[in-house]
């Protein structure tokens, strides 16, 4: 059993819409729900500007339910590239509340092309390509974290 929930610590759990979830939130975790269900991935959390231009660089492989949670003092104009990133990246653009702003699916690796998000961005997910597809992570999709929770967050904490 131990080795059961050892798995599962660091899967995405989906759920459907109907199902609740009661969860705390963890630093280590950022939640996501829309009309689509539910997921949880764990992070690491880029909230300086020597890590945020790190990110996730140099790395041959990222679990696939986890990401990297870049976050910003204040919203900002924000754009990215894939130089020294090895793995194919969704981004997710959020506001201040956690609500998804903007997404570029599909990030190739190596490519130098700057990648916007729209407006002002509090922070951006990235996940390994694929996952927006999968899941239907959309526009309007909310994130659950204590980032969003010192402001006025759409999901609280």
């Amino acid at each position: 059993m131990k080795w059961l929930s050892q798995c599962l610590i660091g899967a995405a759990i989906f759920l459907s819409p109907l199902e609740s979830v009661a969860s705390e939130c963890h630093p280590s975790y950022v939640e996501l729900k829309g009309d689509w269900g539910h997921a949880r991935f764990s992070i690491e959390i880029a909230d300086t500007v020597e890590s945020r231009a790190q990110g996730l660089m140099h790395r041959a492989e990222l679990a696939p339910s986890a990401g990297m949670l870049f976050v910003y003092e204040s919203p900002t104009k924000v754009a990215f590239w894939m130089k020294n990133t090895l793995i194919p990246l969704d981004m997710i653009f959020t506001d201040e509340t956690g609500r998804v702003v903007s997404i570029h699916e599909n990030a190739i690796p190596g490519d130098l092309t700057s990648i916007p998000g729209k407006g002002m961005v509090f922070s951006v997910l990235e996940v390994n390509a694929g996952i927006v597809q999968r899941y239907g992570i959309s526009v309007g999709t909310a994130l659950r974290h204590d980032v969003f929770s010192k402001k006025t967050a759409i999901w609280p904490c």
